[in-house]
């Protein structure tokens, strides 16, 4: 007897090198409905009629997830949208995306996020949640977060300029951290010290140039804060994932502090692996972000945290800006810059070159776990980050060796420039799927259908 309808699947992907969960090898992935429903031998007969999709020899991923963007809606719709941010995203093999809630309002109820839903409907390419941000005069509300609402909530402790929810406040910040533990939240925190930064400024002004701009935020402000989120999650039980940490020292606490059985965790960025604060000085605004990007030993640290397990996920931190705003002054021009395209080709293309003799196979294995893996656990995506039966048909074709020259004309972000510009890349992004359809296709240059949905259902807390 023949095969069920229901049982001939959409698609077959074949792949010589496939990474799964058990590792990279052959294999083959059956796609209906948009859901991986077997995963089998890479010469498993296929029925009549069904569609082949042959990677040859590049790597086969599970579809990327950047836990750490900012599409900028609503209210920032200037430097970056939904459309272009997620063009850009799956041309860098990013299928999943957590968005920041530092627009204009700010994204802290649970009315502000539907409001945000309603405008990105109908306008990504990939699917996506969102962080909710924790207003500071009612950290309480934590407590009572609905995890259909969201799973995870930002504390900004240091402010900047899209940063208009600081919380300040000594008291509420442990509050936040008390109400979360209840409602089984998971905090991500921008984590410098708001008071230490006034306190320099107070006595040496604001920088006047980029050579001075590393001094004027330095790896101090994150230690302090470091210093007081693992105190604030030792008292209350607190999960605490700590973004974009940029030195030694922030990286040997939160290590110790998990050695201890703390439930704190921490992100690194593609930008604090690919540059240091001598780009800062040459480059100024270009580079500038928030924390400030330190010098070659910290970034040492970072790759070596990367290469030993000790950072959780990678993210883009993807925060475009005009280029008028940009070329601005010092304490004008906003710190942020884009990111999410580029972040697959630099890490890959940063830890070929830091460890030239590694296995491939394991590095694109530790990519994945940083990159999809992780963060689907963290932030609890369920039918994320992994090649298996019953988990979304989202896969990325990924081939290690081809260099090429990021140029203007491939930047997807709606600001339409990156700091990467002139990088050759040593690996690149071929084909991305969603649901088992193409959305991006390097070789053609065209797009999927936007209707990337918005990821309510979670895992058990």
């Amino acid at each position: 007897m023949g095969a069920v309808m229901e049982d001939i699947p959409d698609l077959v992907v074949r792949a010589r090198r496939m990474v799964t969960p058990e590792g990279v090898r052959p294999g083959s992935v059956s796609i209906r409905g948009g859901m991986i429903t077997e995963v089998g031998p890479a010469e498993a007969p296929v029925p009549a009629g069904v569609r082949v999709m042959d990677a040859g020899e590049d790597y086969v991923l599970p579809g990327l997830i950047d836990s750490h963007v900012h599409f900028r809606t609503p209210g920032l719709t200037a430097k970056e949208d939904w459309p272009h941010g997620s063009r850009a995203a799956v041309a860098g093999g990013i299928t999943t995306v957590i968005d920041m809630p530092n627009t204009v309002p700010p994204s802290l109820s649970a009315e502000a996020l539907a409001q945000k839903a309603a405008m990105v409907a109908g306008t990504s390419l990939v699917d996506h949640r969102f962080h909710i941000g924790v207003d500071p005069d009612h950290p309480e509300l934590l407590a009572d977060l609905d995890p259909r609402v969201a799973t995870s909530a930002k504390i900004f402790m240091a402010g900047h300029h899209t940063a208009p929810t600081v919380m300040r406040d000594a008291a509420q910040l442990e509050k936040a951290f008390r109400a979360a533990a209840e409602g089984g939240v998971q905090l991500v925190l921008h984590a410098e010290d708001n008071a230490l930064f006034e306190l320099l400024d107070g006595w040496r002004g604001e920088p006047s140039g980029y050579d001075a701009y590393e001094r004027a935020r330095p790896r101090s402000g994150g230690i302090v804060a470091v210093a007081k989120v693992i105190e604030l999650v030792r008292r209350h039980g607190t999960r605490a994932h700590i973004l974009h940490l940029s030195s030694v020292e922030e990286a040997d606490m939160v290590c110790a502090a998990r050695a201890a059985g703390l439930p704190v965790t921490f992100e690194v960025t593609g930008h604090h692996l690919s540059f240091t604060d001598r780009d800062t000085r040459r480059y100024g605004a270009r580079t500038r972000l928030s924390p400030s990007i330190r010098g070659r030993a910290d970034q040492d640290r970072l790759w070596e945290a990367l290469r030993t397990g000790d950072a959780t996920t990678v993210g883009s931190d993807h925060a475009p800006h005009t280029v008028e705003e940009k070329t601005r002054g010092p304490v004008d021009s906003p710190p942020g810059l884009p990111g999410v395209q580029e972040l697959v080709d630099a890490l890959w293309t940063g830890s070929r070159r830091r460890w030239p003799a590694e296995d491939p196979d394991t590095a694109v294995s530790r990519m994945v776990r940083l990159l999809a893996e992780e963060p689907a656990r963290l932030f609890r995506l369920p039918g994320k980050g992994r090649i298996e039966v019953g988990a979304d048909a989202d896969l990325v074709f990924f081939a290690p060796d081809e260099p090429w020259m990021l140029s203007a004309g491939h930047v997807q972000s709606k600001c339409g420039w990156s700091a990467y510009e002139g990088w050759t890349f040593s690996g690149r992004v071929r084909r991305t799927l969603r649901a088992g359809r193409t959305v991006w296709d390097s070789r053609t240059g065209e797009f999927g259908t936007h209707d990337g949905r918005l990821l309510g259902t979670v895992g058990p807390r």
